[in-house]
């Protein structure tokens, strides 16, 4: 039998399985993933680029030698229909390269706020420098601005810019300043200030550009977070951080291209330009924080999981790699622990959980999944290590959020149907589709309560040495192939919502208060917007609760940064949120375990033991 080859594309998640000496590009289109290749893998359009991350690759032929300059050769790109795997192996799939991309969760709550936000406005009148007196006449702006602000900081690029004004003869100018006293850009007269909000994901980056003087959001963008070619978690991000300082640069190099990608999107969206971003909040989870601020990692790594920096941080745009006006400042507001960072603070902001008021419980779903409870007790949180199953990953057939995903799984009148993300064909199941799956596997009667696939059920069969359902037939045909979920991916997500619910049950237990208690129940996170709600309750991964309590809110940090981007009220609640925050170190607790191993069962009707 000839041994078979495991391709992972990366960022994208799709993993396939092909004979040995076939193609990464027979590869993609056997996954379902629609990389560019015009000349239908002649070699000759050059545009189906890849990066092997691991693994090996044939050598470079002599068509990628002749087609790809040796800087892009040196820097591991090849072409797809010319990289034959070796061995099992992940490739990188640039965005260039790639026709159709995964879905990105820009959407979230738009929360009215009174702009008041960290940069004012400054008109300042400019009198045009002579040969002999420019030194003079940027001597009395200094004074003058001084004079109104006695903070004021210019920096070297800033009077630079002052400096042409007046010698092109310039009579006024729009001066933004920092409430730290730095001036972040200079304006023309009618321009106005713009901030930019950032949500680093761990998969993916939200960016939105924002007015300051109206708080209104002009434009957004999304992408999948570069560094996934490092890692598809934070622990693998870690670590290969702690490789050195080289490996760390890099990490913060490929993100930092990225950013100023989404910057230009975004301004060219909102037809700005760049100098007009005087201000920017950025959140992320603690090690993207980390990774973005140029911050050892090394602790978050190791118990017991403590950032190097918890207090909110301003750091110069400049000085991280960030195309923004010269002096524009980066805002981070405070992380929790080691796995309850900024973004969990920002999107608790965002649902109003900064004070007192009614019983109210926020799951933000992602890789990791940070929960927060608020009582008249006060303010807990945890994070859960559910794992990347809900991205579609460790899943037989998984993928994330790209067209051809099925989306969407019902069992109706002894009938199966499902749906996929823009109608494509089916190709892979995304983290939405198999929690429908094993809700609907349940009432079916083809899974028990532990999981179990039941042999005798309809669309079960024996493969090798183990059950699976067929969930898509495969059709040759149209070039089909079919789509199986096995015992393991079940169970996948069995351990993922196990440990959602057992954090859930903990914060209930140390505030004393019982599910039934809560007013309001929030489910944030790109994944936490696309989930069936119907289908989470059936398998017990939430308190069995009215539907009407539920509330899905999309990208809650993205809405939290933007409200601290416009609003200096908004920073301070955020420190106090972090102030009066307990957090719950689920690792820690002895019984986590037990509560664990009783949220397990596929069921909505879980039995707890008294903690």
């Amino acid at each position: 039998m000839t041994q078979s080859i495991q391709v992972v594309f990366e960022p994208i998640g799709r993993r396939v399985r092909i004979p040995q000496n076939e193609t990464c590009l027979v590869a993609a289109q056997k996954a379902g993933i629609d990389l560019i290749a015009v000349c239908d893998g002649q070699g000759t359009c050059h545009q189906c680029l890849i990066r092997r991350i691991r693994g090996e690759l044939n050598l470079p032929t002599p068509i990628e030698k002749q087609a790809l300059s040796r800087h892009k050769r040196e820097s591991g790109l090849r072409l797809a229909c010319q990289a034959i795997p070796m061995t099992d192996v992940t490739i990188e799939v640039p965005a260039e390269s790639i026709s159709s991309y995964q879905r990105l969760q820009l959407e979230g709550i738009e929360i009215d706020l009174e702009p008041d936000p960290a940069v004012t406005i400054v008109d300042l009148s400019l009198t045009p420098a002579s040969v002999d007196g420019q030194i003079l006449e940027q001597r009395r702006l200094v004074e003058a601005l001084k004079a109104s602000h006695p903070s004021a900081v210019i920096s070297p690029p800033i009077m630079e810019q002052l400096s042409t004004m007046q010698k092109r003869g310039d009579r006024e100018a729009r001066l933004a300043m920092h409430e730290n006293g730095v001036v972040t850009g200079i304006l023309v007269p009618g321009q106005r200030p713009y901030g930019l909000a950032v949500d680093i994901g761990t998969t993916k980056l939200a960016a939105y550009l924002v007015e300051l003087e109206s708080g209104r959001t002009i434009a957004k963008s999304g992408a999948a977070n570069p560094q996934i070619s490092f890692g598809e978690d934070v622990i693998s991000r870690i670590a290969h951080s702690n490789r050195g300082k080289a490996e760390t640069e890099a990490l913060q190099q490929v993100l930092m291209k990225a950013l100023n990608q989404l910057v230009e999107e975004v301004c060219r969206t909102g037809r700005i330009e760049s100098h007009q971003i005087v201000d920017a909040v950025v959140v992320g989870n603690t090690a993207m924080h980390h990774l973005f601020a140029g911050l050892p990692t090394r602790q978050l790594g190791e118990a017991p999981y403590v950032p190097a920096v918890s207090a909110a941080l301003m750091i110069p745009a400049g000085d991280l790699g960030l195309n923004l006006a010269p002096g524009a400042q980066v805002y981070l507001p405070p992380n929790i622990a080691g796995f309850v960072g900024a973004d969990h603070v920002s999107a608790d902001l965002a649902c109003d959980l900064t004070g007192a008021g009614e019983n109210t419980l926020m799951v933000d779903i992602g890789t990791n999944t940070e929960i927060t409870l608020r009582t008249p007790e006060g303010l807990s949180c945890c994070s859960c290590a559910s794992g990347p199953a809900f991205e579609g990953a460790h899943i037989h057939a998984g993928m994330r959020a790209a067209p051809g995903a099925i989306e969407r799984v019902t069992f109706h009148a002894g009938i199966w149907n499902y749906q996929t993300i823009d109608g494509k064909p089916p190709v892979g199941i995304c983290g939405s589709g198999i929690l429908d799956a094993v809700a609907e596997m349940r009432r079916a009667g083809v899974i028990d309560d532990r999981g179990v696939l039941q042999k005798d059920s309809p669309g079960v069969e024996r493969q090798g040495q183990q059950l699976v359902f067929h969930l898509v037939s495969s059709d040759p045909a149209n070039k089909l192939e079919g789509i199986h979920i096995t015992r393991r991916d079940v169970n996948e997500i069995q351990l993922a919502k196990a440990a959602i619910r057992a954090g859930i049950e903990i914060l209930l237990s140390d505030q004393a208060a019982r599910a039934q208690d809560l007013t309001k129940f929030v489910v944030a996170g790109a994944f936490g917007s696309y989930i069936n709600l119907t289908s989470a309750l059936a398998i017990g991964m939430f308190p069995e609760l009215p539907e009407d309590r539920f509330i899905q809110v999309g990208n809650a940090a993205g809405a939290g940064a933007r409200m601290m981007l416009v609003s200096k009220k908004a920073r301070q609640a955020a420190v106090k949120l972090q102030e009066h925050m307990h957090y719950v170190e689920l690792t820690t607790r002895k019984d986590f375990q037990e509560l664990y191993l009783a949220a397990l069962p596929v069921t909505p009707r879980l039995s707890f033991p008294a903690v």
